[in-house]
């Protein structure tokens, strides 16, 4: 097993909660090469943890991913191991880790994480990310086989969040909003390839339409291209669309959650119907 270990929770930076996980980590194997993917996740905000490993996974080492957001933990949900692509992802069956298994070519073997050998005792109730998820995978990475984790489960059984999906009617591409990220920004599930197939280039503009309300957005290769305060759309380097506002909060002000539904086309003075 590769000496790779990522972390992404919802920890946050102003505890030792990140701190104690690296530590328990390194005591068990020292080679451990730790990389910290994000802990700033929303609490339990499972859809956010689930966009950023899968966006993030294709420049990670193949290792032991490890994604810690669940706003159940420390309840009864099962804590699961997915073999996937040649990694091995560990974290609460609530759908965190599907986008980027699904991203890794898709389970091949699943484990309940059962085997208390692995574990640090006594196991707190409400923190598997330091007691069960940080030494379950020093101990993949120290050597242990996926299937000494505990038993086999079928991955037909595992949890998974909708597959974030675009599509094109009538000259127009729909979709969703994927996340939302701490600056405010809105990254829809709808691609800059996507708007390419409509001949929407950098520099023209869009029509936007969420629900009823109509607006007209410029279409940019970077927010930074609109004065502050204006609303912009752009792809990001995700090459997924994203609606911004310089130094502003894109969300706050078109009041999108996570899961609304957005349209765009190339032509602002018709409405779709």
């Amino acid at each position: 097993m590769t000496s790779v270990i990522t972390l992404l929770t919802d920890y946050g930076l102003e505890d030792g909660f990140v701190a104690a996980c690296h530590g328990v980590i390194i005591g068990i194997a020292p080679q451990a090469r730790i990389i910290d993917v994000a802990h700033l996740v929303h609490e339990g905000d499972v859809r956010r943890g689930a966009a950023i490993l899968a966006q993030t996974l294709p420049y990670l080492p193949a290792g032991v991913h490890v994604a810690a957001v669940d706003p159940a933990m420390g309840g009864n949900r099962r804590l699961i191991a997915i073999e996937a692509g040649g990694r091995v992802f560990l974290g609460p069956d609530n759908g965190v880790l599907s986008w980027a298994v699904h991203a890794a070519g898709g389970a091949e073997a699943a484990y309940e994480l059962a085997n208390e050998e692995l574990f640090l005792t006594p196991v707190s109730p409400t923190f598997p990310g330091r007691d069960i998820f940080a030494p379950v995978a020093a101990h993949l990475c120290a050597g242990r086989r996926p299937s000494d984790v505990g038993p086999r489960i079928d991955v037909l059984g595992l949890v998974s969040l909708p597959a974030p999906t675009s599509r094109m009617r009538d000259g127009v591409v729909e979709g969703e909003v994927l996340s939302v990220d701490r600056h405010g920004n809105v990254q829809l599930s709808i691609t800059g390839a996507d708007l390419a197939a409509l001949n929407v280039r950098p520099g023209d503009t869009l029509g936007v339409w969420l629900g009823r309300r109509q607006l007209v957005v410029p279409y940019r290769e970077t927010f930074a291209t609109v004065p502050p305060g204006d609303l912009v759309a752009f792809t990001d380097s995700a090459g997924l669309v994203a609606l911004a506002v310089n130094s502003g909060d894109a969300s706050e002000r078109l009041g999108l959650p996570p899961g609304a539904h957005v349209r765009l086309s190339p032509q602002p003075h018709k409405a779709p119907s």
